[in-house]
């Protein structure tokens, strides 16, 4: 008998909540990680005994209330479940939990859900989910804190490069060797022209490796209409947050969140839909 495309849909899709879960500890755990790790190599340098700390890491300690530590159990730690459940609050000192949480996991299976939608329970689907869940979590991780870390960059962009070589992309190899290139090579230039004329940085090195990351994923003829779709969605959230005051100090706003969010939708709608959308 065979398999229904709903049943690969479905597991793809519990899948994702399980990934979107594990995302938030991602989201939240890996910058402190990476600033006690540069604050020990600092201290290194220094000839300064590094300050001794507690294990840390994205399974130790377990997960807890923010507000009051209170150890969460496995019954509510449930992907969206139990949020639904405990009502959006602690079950010990009933303090709200972020939204965030169940919207992340939601948010995770419906890009899963999509994948194994478009090509069932396979390898390649579990290459886009993949590449799904990085985006989502870069997009965060910048927007929380403007770092994109090489930890998460640099193996999509590998990945991106591994996929193509077993065809799990439409990408042939050498355009996604040339998307590589070319990705890093224009921020980095564009980076280094705003530098000379402003004095300024306009943007991190991360976000050249993340859209070099996309042209490996999609191949060097996907790089314009991505960026262009990164720039529009950019300036439509900038200029909203300039009129709502929500800017914050220098009136900067990460791009690593409008690049991942570009990557989604040419996922979704393909690099050519991205170029009709902004009038090309």
């Amino acid at each position: 008998m065979l398999v229904s495309p709903w049943f690969d849909i479905g597991m793809m899709a519990v899948l994702g909540l399980a990934v979107g879960s594990f995302l938030n500890v991602v989201i939240h755990r890996l910058p402190l990680m990476l600033d006690a790790q540069w604050k020990s190599e600092c201290a290194e340098l220094n000839g300064q005994p590094a300050a001794p700390t507690e294990p840390f890491n994205l399974s130790v300690p377990r997960s807890r209330c923010p507000h009051c530590g209170h150890q969460i159990g496995w019954h509510e730690n449930i992907p969206v479940l139990s949020y639904v459940f405990l009502r959006g609050k602690c079950s010990a000192c009933a303090k709200p939990i972020a939204l965030r949480y169940p919207v992340v996991e939601l948010f995770t299976g419906l890009l899963f859900a999509y994948c194994g939608m478009q090509w069932g329970a396979t390898a390649t689907a579990l290459a886009w989910s993949g590449f799904c869940a990085s985006l989502l979590a870069l997009a965060l991780i910048d927007w929380d804190t403007t770092l994109l870390p090489d930890d998460i960059t640099l193996p999509l962009l590998w990945a991106g490069l591994l996929a193509a070589l077993l065809q799990w992309t439409p990408v042939a190899l050498p355009a996604a060797v040339w998307g590589a290139i070319a990705g890093y090579v224009s921020l980095w230039l564009v980076y280094w022209a705003f530098k000379l004329v402003t004095g300024k940085e306009g943007m991190g090195f991360g976000d050249f490796k993340l859209f070099a990351a996309l042209g490996a994923w999609f191949g060097w003829q996907a790089l314009v209409p991505i960026i262009l779709m990164a720039s529009v969605l950019g300036a439509i959230v900038g200029i909203a947050m300039k009129f709502s005051s929500g800017l914050r100090e220098g009136g900067y706003v990460p791009f690593g969140p409008f690049l991942a969010g570009a990557g989604l939708t040419a996922l979704v709608f393909s690099p050519a839909a991205m170029l009709r959308f902004v009038g090309l």
